[in-house]
């Protein structure tokens, strides 16, 4: 048995919990919000997050940090990501020297593009830090439905121990060395479900989304492989696996927002509505940034920003897409000699 905190109490950090203390652990949540903490303290469910799933009596819940992360044999970063560097600092003074931390979350700092692991290494440096990801909405695998994701981590003796305390009979768990390529997949694949969900909201049908889908992973691994991940994760779980559900499932808060801009609402306003971090809205600038550094192409993901953040119409993003110069789908197939 592990003794395990979750450093962040929303519904991604909650049905770990309980995934995490089915598995025979010892789990203690810690959340920043008082009222969080005592609602769950009482009601043993966050019934704004995660309605219908119980908790056990004895999880622990915790608005002190420095007790949810002392002496625990493994820390699981649940935070969206835009907080994942200040709890990070605050976290760094309790970590001891190569305490495991995995992060759950999925994002790109936008000031400095950095992934969630990098800011994590650069604000707690003498903890070992690894990642999860994957198709893996929270509000199923809260409810047990099967799933399978995938643990990067440096060495494998770290990800082989990971997948020992996450894996179970309805939560499959694959590791790999490619922790760049996991983050990248994890984030990028968030604006194209945006993409995705403005597609919906402009009442467009199979053939859009099937077109996103596609296009969409060939700018994510475009990207990612000019960074330096590799082009198998892009085709596995954290790449084409978490953008198909993410564009697909009314599950995806990204998705659900990008419906409502398709709407016709704000992207302020579809973010209230949706009462959740938008994951992706934060991550489509840093996208940019990281395109025009490494100097790549990425269509979908521009007509995205430009919507969001320039004040582009949504139909007028789908015209400039449909109306760009014509192209060879694979350039590297070769054609017959005339």
């Amino acid at each position: 048995m592990a003794d395990i905190s979750i450093v962040g109490a929303g519904s991604w950090g909650i049905a770990l919990a309980l995934l995490l203390h089915k598995n025979g652990n010892h789990v203690t949540v810690w959340s920043i919000m008082e009222a969080e903490i005592e609602m769950l303290k009482e009601k043993r469910e966050h019934v704004d997050k995660l309605p219908g799933v119980k908790l056990p009596e004895d999880m622990e819940f915790t608005t002190d940090l420095q007790v949810a992360v002392t002496g625990k044999d493994l820390l699981v970063l649940a935070v969206p990501s835009p907080y994942t560097r200040s709890t990070s600092h605050n976290m760094a003074p309790y970590v001891s020297q190569g305490q495991l931390i995995i992060n759950v979350a999925k994002g790109i700092e936008e000031k400095t593009l950095m992934t969630l692991s990098q800011i994590i290494e650069d604000e707690i440096p003498q903890a070992e830090v690894a990642v999860l990801s994957g198709p893996s909405h929270a509000e199923e695998v809260g409810r047990g439905i099967p799933t399978t994701i995938v643990v990067g981590a440096k060495k494998k003796e770290t990800a082989e121990r990971l997948q020992n305390i996450f894996m179970n009979e309805v939560f499959r768990v694959y590791i790999s060395p490619d922790v760049l390529g996991i983050e990248l997949g994890a984030a990028l694949k968030n604006v194209v479900a945006l993409a995705a969900g403005i597609a919906d909201g402009l009442g467009y049908g199979d053939n859009t989304k099937a077109a996103l889908i596609t296009r969409g992973i060939l700018e994510i691994g475009r990207l990612g492989v000019a960074m330096g991940g590799r082009i198998e994760t892009f085709c596995g779980l954290t790449g084409i696996g978490d953008l198909i559900v993410t564009c697909a499932s009314m599950h995806s808060r990204n998705r659900r927002a990008g419906i409502l801009i398709g709407q016709g609402h704000t992207m302020e306003e579809a973010m209230d509505e949706v009462k959740m971090v938008v994951e992706g809205v934060y991550s489509a600038k840093a996208a940019m940034g990281l395109a025009e550094k490494y100097n790549v192409q990425i269509p979908i993901i521009e007509q995205v920003n430009a919507v969001l953040f320039a004040g582009q119409s949504a139909d007028e993003a789908v015209k400039n897409l449909m109306l760009r110069d014509k192209k060879i789908e694979n350039p590297l197939l070769p054609w017959e000699e005339e």
